[in-house]
């Protein structure tokens, strides 16, 4: 069994990896920046190490000061979170070579799917379906044109080792494809180090759901069913579920073992999971497979009632996995809301700063999962990301309606945040009916929720900051200087 781990990583995963741990009366060491001196995660850990200076070049990402600080405090093991090096493959053969166990799958594993022209290649030899498209990198203008002509206009380029929306275009004709190619390839040379580029299908509209897997070392892999995870703005999740209203039971069924046959592939062990895009008839196809623990893990785990953290580690300590595909049960619906620190009434400009208030909701079947705390940074070194709320419901009514009063309950003082954004997505009729697709955010809620913010009036503004003033100052008993904003029910208001 696993002693020590190495928590490589900041903010709320690494305070969800050191619960985890203290549950398994396991140390934790966590490592932090100087921009992080004093984070939550530093004073839950038993044991906190600076790592190195603020950007993530000189801290979260020096590979191989985190693997030898580990072997100097006698770690036997070192969880990457999400972010950072989880899906570095280099660093995970580094860690290996050490004889310190990597919480997460093998290298080789994390390797072959790293590449997503490789990972397509290896999906369509076993059977997982694919985007049409290429699933080699396109060498020149004319080669992609003629296979663009083949599968047909709209099409996606894409590059070979992108993500999180970067390296990508939509290119709708043959006229936009020379400059379209050449400004993918220059802006994913920027962004990972590599040009290849590669075609697919425009899927028009789908939506974007994703299969949670886990497996173990001797060969088991389980299934805990889907997210839906298309509210999305600029390719970054916004709000995920679980499980998503537009499958029936037969896609579900179809697309779960998809997912398994993909992990299989690999010969994949750990948390990971597979995303697919899914259209309007229900066909889906293989996105990538992200080889770590998910932001949205734990709307997984609200559904399943399976501590995910807790598998990983076990799974890292040679233990086989604790339970069986049929234990695996959907109980209700999860949803989960990331709170940004944004100003979402600015075009969602990044708001940093101290919290100089901070109170997170609560009640009933309400999890917060945060890193924060009054007085903590937000800083422009790393995700703007304060917390995440996550509301189970008996179904997805009573979910949202959860999520909505939860989302009431958050006092945020210091910073801007995108809560009323949140809000104004939640009460959507399409967001309601699950009609929505990965596109509606940007084509559609984006512009409403700007005309929307016009049409507040001054004297609204005035009650609503005259009401909330008294409220603080009767309730919270804290003396609010002037420059704090707060954010409630009526948008991000400057109080008094």
């Amino acid at each position: 069994m696993i002693r020590k781990i190495l928590i490589a990583n900041r903010g709320e995963i690494a305070v969800r990896i050191i619960r985890a741990c203290k549950e398994l009366g396991i140390k934790t060491a966590a490592i932090y920046s100087e921009a992080d001196i004093g984070s939550l995660h530093t004073i839950l850990a038993d044991e906190s190490y600076l790592i190195g200076p603020a950007p993530s070049s000189q801290s979260y990402l020096n590979k191989e000061k985190i693997i030898q600080l580990a072997k100097e405090i006698n770690a036997d093991a070192i969880h990457p979170g999400y972010g950072f090096l989880s899906e570095n493959s280099d660093f995970i053969k580094l860690v290996e070579e050490s004889g310190i166990k990597f919480i997460g799958p093998s290298s080789k594993s994390v390797e072959m799917m790293g590449s997503k022209t490789a990972a397509r290649s290896l999906m369509q030899k076993h059977k997982v379906p694919i985007v049409p498209g290429t699933i080699e990198p396109i060498k020149t203008v004319s080669e992609g044109l003629s296979f663009a002509d083949e599968i047909g206009f709209p099409v996606l380029l894409k590059a070979s080792a992108g993500g999180g929306g970067k390296g990508m275009r939509k290119v709708f004709s043959r006229d936009e494809f020379d400059s379209a190619f050449e400004s993918t390839k220059r802006e994913a040379l920027k962004a990972f180090g590599n040009d290849d580029v590669y075609i697919e299908k425009l899927i028009e509209n789908p939506k974007h759901i994703e299969v949670q897997i886990i497996s173990d070392e001797f060969g088991n892999y389980r299934h805990l069913f889907e997210r839906e995870c298309s509210i999305q703005r600029r390719h970054q999740k916004i709000i995920e579920e679980s499980p998503s209203a537009f499958l029936d039971d037969l896609t579900r069924k179809a697309i779960t073992e998809a997912a398994v046959n993909a992990a299989k592939a690999c010969n994949y062990f750990n948390a990971g999971t597979i995303e697919f895009l899914i259209d309007k008839d229900k066909k889906f196809y293989f996105l990538e497979m992200n080889t770590r623990l998910q932001v949205e893990h734990p709307v997984t785990e609200l559904v399943t009632g399976i501590d995910l953290v807790r598998e990983q580690i076990m799974i890292a300590s040679g233990e086989k996995i604790s339970f069986e595909q049929k234990d695996v049960q959907q109980n209700g619906v999860a949803i989960e809301c990331r709170v940004y620190a944004e100003d979402s009434s600015q075009g969602f400009l990044p708001s940093t700063g101290k919290l100089k208030l901070y109170k997170e909701p609560s009640g009933p079947n309400v999890r917060i999962d945060s890193g924060v705390m009054v007085n903590s940074e937000i800083t422009v070194h790393y995700d703007p990301m304060i917390s995440k709320l996550i509301c189970w419901g008996k179904n997805r009514d009573e979910a949202i309606s959860r999520s909505l009063r939860a989302l009431d309950e958050y006092y945020i003082g210091g910073v801007s945040t995108n809560i009323s954004f949140l809000k104004f997505i939640l009460n959507r009729k399409e967001f309601r009916e699950s009609s929505h697709n990965i596109n509606s955010v940007e084509q559609k809620f984006l512009k409403e929720f700007e005309e929307q913010t016009q049409n507040i009036s001054v004297n609204e503004n005035e009650i609503a900051a005259a009401i909330l003033s008294a409220y603080l100052k009767s309730k919270v008993k804290q003396k609010v200087s002037s420059d704090i904003s707060i954010t409630n029910k009526w948008r991000d208001l400057l109080y008094e």
